[in-house]
Formats: structure tokens, sequence, C-alpha cells
């Protein structure tokens, strides 16, 4: 086939196969079957990859993915992506519609939408084509996930009918239930963590550097807000938009109401809150907008969020059980936390056999006993919370829950810091489970982002005797790797009483995968290193200013307290055991087997110790032209520091649009020098 040919024949494929997406994903009415849909896909990639410069950027052929992406950069979003403002009670919704009604008069109509429960996205679209999808981010700037998105069939990479020349629109990404389900089946099967709710597993799938295992994991997607350039809809009201939208081939909701009254409201928050349930897909609430596009632009914006919209949240929903025991268990860190076993009881759709029960403190609040009848409730995570006791039901003979006063796993005697609600077993270098877990945080994904290892495989690769700590995991060979097997049992929590089997094996692909990953993890910087050994109170944001202060594993350790403490977000107690750590034989063992296996424990120095901001101390407030994350690290770049409250040791306030009055108001008090963006700009030169 010649070019010209090869480019018809694209063309024709194309337009089908968009044609075949909108009839399935939009109106779920498919024309043909899934198979004549794959040999029409197949002849297209064929195509392209026989003339690949015929390749289109909107091409159906980005369904499947394959690209990488090693970092996903921010842009600015066009508009401000601002968050609703929530309430949980009926009051505030009346407070929100009587705001409304002072505001623009009585003359309001209202849009109630489902409040989906995702990932917030932003698309950006131009001559009807995909060009950008960002995420939230800080509301002024989001990380491009383009590539990611286009796997998601029922986002449309093409626009049919009347649609403007450049818009933006926004969504939410999520996981159907279904979907869900089957990840994380396929995750226990691996041997990998399991995803704590849809949620989660949709905010981890969307930023994955393989968009073609984004294209295999089946996310959807619901749109339903447009924004566009001030005089450029045909429309006058939000609801009217969204009903252009779809004709253009967006995936809208049929689950809308327009509403007149309070009552009406009300009774839309009411239907779906039983029914909510009976949904492929999670929501947590209700969002009500204004309908007028007119008086939404009237009404404006706070700091944070729209005052012509409020989100409606639903209360986490509860039942009642009786508590047969309580287990103790042990975490990376060696606090051990007690966990409720129950009888099983169906709550939100699923059978409920272990609740959280906090800490020593908690059960002692409670003053629980076994057999007594509690108050469990669900929000979003897998393992729920009991909230109360029936002590009326109580059983006069029952014994009450004791916090155990030996580590149940490695026996040794606990202990409680003071100040602390925690007890915490001290064996920091014997007990499996703290060895497990700190390596567990080793690999994970802010941390060195070791893929193809998880949980499972990490237990197994212990239970060996392959690996005691981080450092073992450079010395796995392929010969180590290959073959290994083993079977584990664990509790179903959907079917109580079962327990479901499942194999974590080594095969080939996986023992190459798991080398390639501890190759690549070198290359991660000092800062995510750092991080990664398991600090007590070294999270990733103190890792980074440590990094940045000290630029070296070995100016670390020769740091004093004085010198650490000094160090931004940095205080006593975070001194005290980064100290501990680096004093400590074992660990200084363990970071020099990891500087001889290549890991980076050193970097550049970023700062200017002698840059115009030398000295100077910043508050930074407000929205600017980039995010507020930027301009910090510029100051902290050229030798200024940041602080987060104004007092007579404030250099200058860096103040963005929608300050709040009562920063600058003390600002001025206090004699404080109030700087634009184009100040600080012109400071550093």
């Amino acid at each position: 086939m010649d070019i010209e040919l090869a480019r018809k024949r694209i063309a024709e494929l194309s337009e089908q196969l968009n044609q075949h997406n909108y009839q399935y994903y939009i109106l779920a009415q498919p024309l043909i079957s899934d198979y004549e849909y794959d040999m029409m896909m197949e002849e297209l990639i064929k195509l392209e990859n026989q003339f690949p410069e015929l390749i289109l950027t909107d091409s159906p052929s980005q369904r499947v993915g394959g690209d990488i992406t090693k970092s996903f950069q921010s842009y600015p979003h066009r508009f401000p992506m601002l968050s609703l403002g929530n309430s949980y009670s009926r009051e505030e919704i009346t407070d929100f519609i009587n705001r409304v009604k002072k505001s623009i008069g009585n003359e309001i109509e209202f849009v109630c939408e489902l409040k989906y429960d995702g990932v917030a996205v932003s698309l950006h679209y131009e001559n009807g084509s995909l060009k950008q999808a960002l995420t939230r981010g800080d509301g002024t700037k989001g990380d491009d996930i383009t590539t990611n998105v286009k796997t998601i069939r029922s986002i449309p990479l093409r626009l049919q009918g009347d649609f403007p020349e450049s818009f933006d629109i926004r969504g939410e990404i999520y996981y159907p239930r279904k979907s869900f389900e089957k990840l994380n089946a396929a995750r226990a099967a691996e041997g990998l963590q399991l995803f704590a709710n849809p949620r989660n597993a949709a905010a981890g799938t969307i930023k994955l550097q393989d968009s073609s295992e984004v294209a295999r994991r089946n996310l959807d997607c619901w749109l339903y807000y447009l924004m566009t350039d001030e005089g450029s809809l045909k429309f006058n009201t939000h609801y009217e938009s969204l009903q252009e939208a779809r004709k253009w081939g967006f995936r809208i909701s049929n689950n809308i109401a327009l509403c007149s009254t309070e009552n009406e409201i009300f009774e839309f928050i009411d239907d779906w809150e039983n029914a909510r349930h009976e949904l492929p897909f999670d929501i947590d609430g209700i969002v009500i907008k204004v309908n007028s596009l007119v008086q939404q632009k009237q009404l404006g914006f706070t700091a944070k969020s729209p005052r012509w919209a409020i989100a409606y949240k639903y209360k986490a929903e509860e039942a009642k059980t009786s508590l047969l025991g309580v287990d103790f268990q042990v975490g990376r860190t060696g606090a051990v936390t007690p966990v409720a076993n129950l009888e099983p009881v169906l709550l939100a759709g699923t059978t409920v056999k272990r609740a959280s029960l906090h800490n020593a403190d908690f059960i002692a609040q409670l003053d629980l006993h076994y057999h007594d009848i509690v108050t469990v409730e669900k929000g979003g995570e897998i393992i729920p919370k009991i909230t109360a006791v029936d002590l009326k039901l109580r059983d006069k003979n029952s014994q009450s829950v004791v916090f155990t006063e030996f580590c149940p796993e490695c026996k040794t005697k606990l202990i409680r810091k003071e100040g602390e609600a925690a007890w915490y077993c001290p064996n920091n270098e014997g007990c499996p489970p703290q060895i497990k877990g700190k390596i567990e945080h080793f690999i994970s994904r802010k941390a060195m982002n070791i893929e193809s290892l998880g949980e499972g495989k990490i237990a197994l690769l212990f239970d060996q005797g392959l690996i005691k700590n981080a450092a073992d995991l450079y010395k796995l060979t392929y010969e180590d790797l290959y073959g290994l097997e083993k079977t584990i049992e664990t509790p179903d929590e959907n079917n109580p009483g079962n327990t479901i089997i499942r194999k974590v094996s080594f095969k080939e692909k996986t023992a190459e995968n798991i080398l390639k990953s501890l190759e690549e993890s070198k290359k991660v910087p000092f800062h995510r290193v750092l991080f990664a050994l398991g600090i007590r109170f070294v999270g990733e944001t103190v890792a980074k200013k440590l990094a940045d202060a000290v630029l070296s594993i070995d100016q670390l350790r020769s740091s004093s307290y004085e010198t650490l403490i000094a160090v931004d977000e940095i205080g006593e107690k975070i001194a005290a055991s980064i100290q501990n750590y680096i004093e400590d034989p074992v660990h200084l063992d363990m970071i020099e087997q990891l500087k001889r296996a290549g890991l980076q424990f050193n970097q550049e120095s970023k700062i200017q110790m002698d840059g115009p901001l030398n000295g100077k101390s910043f508050v930074v407030s407000g929205v600017f032209s980039v995010s507020r994350e930027s301009l910090k690290e510029k100051i902290e770049q050229y030798g200024g520091k940041n602080i987060s409250s104004l007092s007579t040791k404030t250099d200058y306030l860096l103040a963005g649009e929608n300050m709040g009055p009562a920063k600058k108001e003390k600002a001025k008090k206090l004699g404080i020098p109030i700087i634009s963006e184009e100040d600080f700009y012109q400071l550093i030169g």
C-alpha cells in the first residue's frame, strides 16, 4: 500500500473507531462486536507502524498506551482549579442557599449532581482535539498526565458537533468497583500490596510511568464542568453547557437535577443516600451549584473555593456488632496497633470482620470489654473503625480488653515513650514485622520506587533468608530469585470463615524486572534515599530539607545537634531521632553497604550561600502565576528562609492574589514590607 492509500485508510479507521467509542462509552449503544472493534484497531495500529509519519496525536490507537513517562511535568491551569467547600449538615446547606440569595436575590435555580470519589482532572481541548490533561496539583499548577488520560476510552480524543475553538472541561477519573476488585485480586496473586480503596487506586494508576499498564486497568471518567474564555459560550446556564458537552462526545451523567427550592435539593440528597450503594462506582456526597453562569460570575470565588457551589458529604455508614477478640499488629516503626475481630456484619455493601482500635488510650477511653456490642463506622478505607460501645448491652461478667505487655511477634517487652500514645517493640533489628516493614518502605514509590516488588515478595525473600535489610536487596541475583514460590492464606473479607489461597512466585520475567528495577533505583536522588532509610519522623519534606542542608550522608554524620535544629522544619525531636539513627552501628553498616551498591548519598548544592536573599525570611501567601512551592524553592535557592507566620523577625510578605486581609493588616502593623511576585523576581535579579 502506498502512503496516500494508507493516509486515506487511517483516516477512515480513525473516524469509525472514534464513532464506535462514542456509541459504546457515551451512549451505551454499541453497533459492532468487541471482536470487530479489535480487528479495526489492529489494522489501524499495523498501518501506523508501517507509516509512522501518519500517526495523529488524537489517533484512537493512543487508547492502548505504550509511551513511558519518566517524570510528570507541571503546567499552570488556564483557570484556577479550586476545591469545593464541604458540608456535613443540612443547616450548612441552608446557610449556603441563604448566602447566595442574599447576594443575588431570590430567583435562583440550582443544579444537584453526584460527588464522585476519584481523582480530579482538567482537560484542555483546541479545535476539537484533546491537547492536555492536568491533575489538580496545588490549584494553580497541575501535573501533565495527558499520555495516561488518552488510554481512558470514555474521554474523547476528538470531538464532534459545534464546540468552542478552545476550552477546558473538568471531571473525575475513577475506578469502577468491578475493575477495582479485579485489580486487587491480581495484585494479591502477585504478592503486591492491595489498594485501600478505588480512589487510592485511581490516584496511583493515573501517575504510572507505563501508559500501556494504565490502559489495562480500565479507569473511567465523568465530566461535570465546562470552562471557556468569556463570551465564547452560546448558553446561559451550567445545565445547558453539560447537555451540549454530551453532544460533543463527553460522558456526562444523567443523574443531575434542576432544583428551585431547598426541599427539592434535600429530596435529591435523600434519594441518593441509599441509592448510591447500587451504583457501579463510589460517590461520597452531592454537589450543589448555582445554575446561571452570570450569577456564578457575580458570586465569584474565595481563595480556595467557588462561592456558587458546595458539597454535601454523606456521613460514614455505621453498624452494630459484637467484639470477639483483639489482635496486636507490629508496624515498621515498632508501633503496636490493636485491631478488633468482630462478628461479621454487612456495612456499606461489604462484610466487615475487623476494625481499627488505634492505641491503648483509645481502648481505655472506650472502656472496651470482650463481647461488647460496638458501633462500627466505615469511611473510604478497607479497615473500618470502632466509634462507640453500647454499655446497656454489656454482660456484667465480661472481661476488659487489656493492651498487651509484650510484642506479639518477638515477645520483647513493649515500651512507651514519654508524650506518645503508641507502645513500641524496641527490638528494631530483630523483630520480623519491623524488618519487613522497613524494607517495604524502602522500595515504595515515593522512596526508591523499586517496581515488581511488594509486600508478599518481600515476605517471601525474608522468609527464605535472602534479605535481612534493604542493602541485601542489591546482593540478589537471578539465581536467587528465579523459581521462588510460596503459598499464602489470607482471610476473605467478603466471605466470612473462608480464606483466599494464593501463590507468590518468581518467574523468569518477574526476576528480570526486579533486578532491572533495583539497578534503576541507583539513580534515585539523595533526598529520596534519605527518606527511604526510614529514619523516624523524617518524612518526604524533612528529607528534602535535610538533604539540601547537609548535601551528603557523610556531612550528616558529622553534623552536630545544633546544626540539625537550625535546618528549616527540623525541631528537637526530629534532630534527636536523626542522631540516634546515624550513630547506630547497624545502620552505619547498612549505609556503607548501600554506598558500595551505588546508591546516591550526596548531591550538589542548589543554594547560593551569598545569594541576594541571604539571611532574609519570607512569608508567602496568596495565589501566584506559579505554585507557592516553586516560589519557596526559589527563596531557599537564593539564600533566603521560608517561615510560616508573620512576626517582627519577618523581612518580607510575598503577597499574591486572594491573600487574606488579616495577614495584610498584620504585616502593615508590624512594618513588614509587602512585595508582589514581580517585586520578588526583581529582588533575585
